[in-house]
């Protein structure tokens, strides 16, 4: 039997049911209300701080981002230099030049290890904070046997803020062109209706990667013409009137919502269905969400700043998310696993991955901090491994070299939410193949994000059978961020 728990939906007042022009027009009638209202408990914990946690599908190289061996043999160190950053010893690749000259505003882990070099299993374990991998595991397709997302739990253990999902994941879900699901981004063992909301906001042509349109490319070369070129947000802005056409707009809004779930609102009850209504109940009656999605309109400066491109586009969103009282925003930077860089590595990387990376992280983090929102906002970045310390060819399929997966060593990217800035936190082995000091798990990696959001930890969540699941198995990691007073 699957354990599940029911979703505690952000209360809805009777004066957002009037500004929503009548909640029966969603099909959320007073006893869905009442519902409602009941389900919210004081067993979730008020956030005192947000989290943005940036997904590179596909593993980052170490030695070509964060963690550069510039003494190590050249099938070792690769082909991209070492720059110094703003922060004196501390030297990063050539080709993210924005954030050196940031080094005073974020930390390194470069010692961050896990068991497992496979592409599905790197996933659930570094978005779910578990090392272990569940019984009855599948690389394929997610299970109820998963364990929960880190936005899963943290949308379930938290109080929603100002009618908003506690939780949110864009600009889509993680789902490889081949059309594998990747695991451990869901609920998982908490139930289906407690999934994150997913904002499918991005839609690729298959065997593209990228940062479109700017940046799309091929890992293999092929031939390919890009069929969407545009960032897609669901239409929230209200008409004028209370008549016909407002309320077939609502009822689209409605059917896009429902659409976006797919199959994965299959079996998950009606429990699923109300929290989705509920949800874009919400989405209607907070303008500083509708602001949130309105990227066409935001002024060029923005765009200027973050890049005009889907990581551009994400990163923006998800800094006025925050802004607007979401607790946790998880960005997937990169469709198809787009930083799987076996091959044609340093071209790509080069041209295609790192500058909309540097750019729209960087101004991510200028953004935050311009809005007084950077010292409670935590930023982590990472992917489901790091890469191998040989550079190596698979001609069959690539005309440059690239290496392969590695879970052994990999750096994770920390900024705001009181991180100690030009930090970095242990070492790797002198060919960054091992961790050599202060080795660091994905355990304390979330136990560090639920840290920032302000979560005790005796922090759990319940089960139908009301056992607690404690969401801490790890500690935090030390001397990373700075001590409160």
């Amino acid at each position: 039997m699957r354990s599940t728990q029911s979703f505690s939906h952000p209360l809805i007042t009777r004066r957002t049911a009037l500004q929503a022009g009548g909640i029966s027009l969603l099909g959320l009638g007073m006893g869905h209300l009442s519902a409602l209202r009941a389900e919210t408990t004081s067993t979730r914990q008020k956030a005192t701080g947000a989290v943005i946690y940036i997904f590179l599908s596909g593993g980052l190289a170490q030695h070509d981002s964060f963690d550069p061996k510039p003494n190590a043999a050249e099938s070792i160190r690769g082909e991209f230099k070492p720059i110094a950053t703003k922060t004196p010893g501390i030297q990063i690749c050539e080709h993210l030049p924005m954030l050196a000259a940031r080094s005073d505003r974020w930390a390194l882990v470069r010692s961050l290890t896990h068991p497992s070099n496979g592409h599905s299993e790197g996933h659930h374990i570094m978005m779910t904070g578990r090392s272990d991998i569940p019984p009855g595991f599948n690389g394929s397709v997610p299970k109820d046997t998963d364990w929960p997302s880190l936005a899963a739990i943290t949308g379930g253990v938290t109080q929603p803020r100002n009618n908003l999902p506690p939780a949110v994941v864009l600009p889509e879900r993680l789902v490889h062109n081949t059309g594998r699901v990747l695991p451990g981004q869901f609920a998982g063992r908490m139930g289906r209706q407690r999934d994150p909301w997913f904002l499918e906001a991005s839609k690729f042509e298959p065997k593209a990667y990228g940062a479109y349109p700017e940046y799309e490319f091929d890992h293999q070369q092929r031939e390919y013409k890009p069929v969407r070129k545009e960032f897609e947000i669901p239409d929230l802005s209200l008409p004028q009137g209370i008549n016909d056409e407002r309320l077939a707009n609502r009822l689209d809004i409605l059917k896009h919502i429902d659409a976006q779930r797919g199959s994965l609102d299959q079996g998950a009850g009606a429990g699923g269905i109300d929290r989705h209504r509920a949800a874009a109940v919400s989405m209607l009656t907070d303008a500083r969400v509708r602001k949130a999605f309105d990227l066409k309109h935001a002024p060029a400066k923005d765009l200027e700043r973050y890049g005009n491109n889907s990581f551009g586009w994400s990163l923006m969103m998800a800094a006025r998310l925050v802004e607007a009282g979401v607790n946790m925003v998880q960005v997937n930077l990169g469709n198809n696993e787009s930083w799987d860089t076996h091959g044609n590595s340093f071209g790509h990387l080069k041209n295609k991955l790192l500058p909309p990376t540097d750019r729209s992280v960087s101004a991510l983090i200028d953004d935050l901090s311009d809005r007084g929102l950077l010292d409670k906002t935590l930023i982590v970045m990472a992917g489901e491994f790091g890469r191998t310390p040989r550079v190596f060819g698979l001609t069959k399929f690539y005309k440059e070299p690239g290496r392969d997966h590695w879970g052994a060593v990999q750096s994770v990217f920390f900024a705001g939410g009181g991180v100690k800035g030009g930090t970095v936190i242990g070492s790797s082995d002198k060919t960054g193949g091992y961790p050599h000091t202060e080795p660091q798990t994905p355990e304390n990696m979330a136990a560090t994000i639920y840290q920032s959001l302000g979560l005790p930890q005796t922090t759990a969540w319940l089960d139908a059978e009301n056992r607690p699941h404690h969401i801490y198995n790890g500690e935090p990691i030390l001397g990373l961020t700075k001590q409160k007073s």
